[in-house]
C-alpha cells in the first residue's frame, strides 16, 4: 500500500478565478470563496491526518498510525457535516424556488470504491430518462448527499475497527479507508462545482435565504443525521 493519492483539485489559478469573478457579482463571489475556503480547510485537515496515518503505518509505527487514524475519523465528520449541509441546502432551495443550473451526470470513473461507482452509474442511467433540468439537478445533489453520508459512516466505522483491532483483514481495511478518502474528495469537488453553478443562476433576491440555508444546514446537530434522508427518489416528491 502506498500513501493515498487524491483527484487533482479544482484549479485556483488567477485566470480561473478571474473567469468566475466575471460570472459572479461581488456579493456572490464573496459567499462562494468564503464557503469554498472553509470546506477546503476542513478537507485539508482530514487529508493530512489520514496521510500521516498511512505513512506511519508504512514506516512500521502502527501505534502512532492508529492514533493518527483515530484523529482522521473525527476530522472526517467535521468535513462531512458542512459538505452534506451544503448539498442539502442546494436541494431544498432548488426544490422550493425552482432555481437550478445545468448539471452533468456523475462519472463512475472518478470514484474508487464500488459503492461510489455504483451510485454514479445509477445516477448516470437515471439522468438519461429525466428530461427536466430541474429533476436532473435534484437527483445529482440527492445522490451526492447520500454518497457523502455513506462515505462518512463507512470511514468512521472502518477507522474504529482498525483502532480497536477487530479487523479480520487489516490490510484490506487500510485500502478501503484510502479509497473512501479519494471518493470523499471527488464528492467535495463535485459539490464545489455545483455550488458555483448554482450561484451563477441564483436570483439576487434569493441570495440571503440561500446563504442562511447553507449556514443553518451545515450546523445541524449530530443527532439530526439519524433522521430519514430524502434519498434519491425523494428528490422527486411533490413534482
Amino acid at each position: 500500500m502506498k500513501a493515498h493519492s487524491r483527484p487533482p483539485p479544482l484549479s485556483r489559478g488567477r485566470g480561473v478565478q478571474q473567469d468566475w469573478r466575471a460570472c459572479l457579482p461581488e456579493e456572490k463571489a464573496h459567499i462562494f470563496y468564503d464557503h469554498e475556503r472553509h470546506l477546503e480547510l476542513l478537507y485539508n485537515m482530514f487529508s493530512v491526518s489520514l496521510n500521516e496515518a498511512i505513512e506511519l503505518k508504512l514506516a512500521g509505527l502502527l501505534g502512532k498510525a492508529l492514533s493518527a487514524m483515530s484523529m482522521s475519523a473525527e476530522l472526517c465528520e467535521r468535513l462531512t457535516r458542512p459538505l452534506t449541509g451544503t448539498l442539502r441546502a442546494l436541494h431544498e432551495h432548488a426544490k422550493h424556488y425552482g432555481t437550478v443550473p445545468n448539471a452533468a451526470p456523475l462519472d463512475p470513473q472518478n470514484y474508487h470504491g464500488p459503492r461510489g461507482q455504483r451510485s454514479a452509474r445509477i445516477s448516470g442511467l437515471l439522468d438519461k430518462v429525466l428530461f427536466s433540468h430541474r429533476l436532473q439537478f435534484l437527483h445529482k445533489v440527492s445522490t451526492l448527499e447520500e454518497m457523502v453520508e455513506d462515505l462518512d459512516r463507512d470511514f468512521r466505522r472502518l477507522a474504529g475497527d482498525l483502532v480497536e483491532g477487530v479487523c479480520p483483514d487489516p490490510e484490506r481495511v487500510w485500502h478501503d479507508v484510502d479509497a473512501g478518502h479519494y471518493d470523499l474528495n471527488t464528492c467535495l469537488r463535485e459539490t464545489i462545482v455545483l455550488f458555483k453553478s448554482f450561484l451563477v443562476v441564483l436570483p439576487a433576491g434569493q441570495l440571503g435565504d440561500f446563504e442562511k440555508a447553507v449556514h443553518d444546514q451545515s450546523l445541524l446537530p449530530e443527532s439530526d443525521f439519524a433522521a430519514p434522508r430524502h434519498g434519491r427518489m425523494g428528490a422527486f416528491a411533490g413534482q
